[in-house]
């Protein structure tokens, strides 16, 4: 199984794969900068070759490493300032993760503000592409929301419309977050509900186009398009339902990723551990 966290950079990018590694992980996400900042610091020619070399000396595939937006760029505003300055942000992103080696950006979707899913999505769609002409071998993926008031993305059916209007098609995909599809209103909370979620993603999406995942149980109840995030296992999803999405992603490759708290219920290295163990769990053999 591919599956790890996101990690700190706290010190320089390649501390990421030393926190990796001392997690066990398999898979990581970083943000490649302070992610509640407009500034970036540049990338100098040694945090690259560290990383790139520490990556490769982890035995981590580089396939299972993603790089997340920061979170202030929003590509649906109205507002034609900010809207510019968040596609500055996404081109330079997409050139420091081409300099990392990290094949996946995962962005949020944004805000319309109030002018309409059409209006923000027409902008989305634009910020994106320009995006992707400076994306080199770096796939951008579109990560579903929880539904919030004014944002786009958390209907599969137009999030599938939205990766739709993509060009050129293989620089998109998307990374699914359970506790955003689960707030949306997608039951996953047994096996069988895993099951038909994910058939209507293969329809509405496709699963081919699914790269990572975010496996997060969560904090809110079904439909409350609440995004808080919560340990895997522990929250209104579950054990049963966390344990399929994990084995549904590991049957076909895909990295998974926890973005879950840091608290004293539990650390990285425990929902390391339990989401092994769901996993094992249900699977084939062994008792539920």
């Amino acid at each position: 199984m591919r599956v790890g966290c996101h990690v700190s950079i706290a010190g320089s990018v390649d501390r990421a794969v030393d926190n990796a590694v001392e997690r066990g992980c398999t898979a990581f996400q970083i943000f490649t900068r302070n992610p509640r900042s407009w500034h970036a610091k540049e990338l100098t020619d040694r945090d690259v070759s560290a990383f790139r070399e520490k990556v490769r000396r982890s035995g981590i595939d580089r396939a299972a490493t993603v790089a997340h937006m920061p979170y202030l760029p929003n590509l649906a505003t109205p507002d034609a300032g900010a809207f510019e300055k968040s596609v500055g942000a996404i081109v330079g992103e997409v050139g420091r993760c081409d300099r990392l080696g990290i094949p996946y950006l995962v962005t949020h979707l944004g805000s319309h503000l109030g002018t309409g899913e059409e209006a923000g999505i027409a902008r989305l769609a634009g910020g994106l592409e320009r995006a992707a002409e400076a994306s080199g071998g770096v796939t951008i993926l579109l990560e579903n929301t929880a539904g919030q008031k004014n944002s786009v993305g958390s209907d599969f059916g137009q999030w599938g419309e939205i990766l739709s209007r993509l060009r050129p098609r293989k620089r998109f995909g998307v990374c699914l977050d359970t506790c955003h599809a689960f707030a949306a209103g997608y039951d996953l909370r047994t096996p069988e509900a895993v099951r038909e979620t994910f058939a209507g993603l293969d329809g509405a999406v496709g699963l081919d186009r699914l790269k990572v995942l975010h496996l997060n149980d969560s904090r809110g109840e079904l439909g409350s398009n609440l995004d808080r995030h919560y340990h895997v296992g522990l929250g209104s999803i579950g054990g049963d339902g966390m344990g399929e999405v994990a084995r549904t992603a590991d049957a076909r490759g895909i990295p998974i990723i926890m973005e879950t708290p840091i608290d004293e219920v539990r650390t990285d290295f425990d929902n390391m551990r339990a989401v092994k163990e769901l996993a094992r769990a249900g699977a084939p053999g062994r008792g539920a």
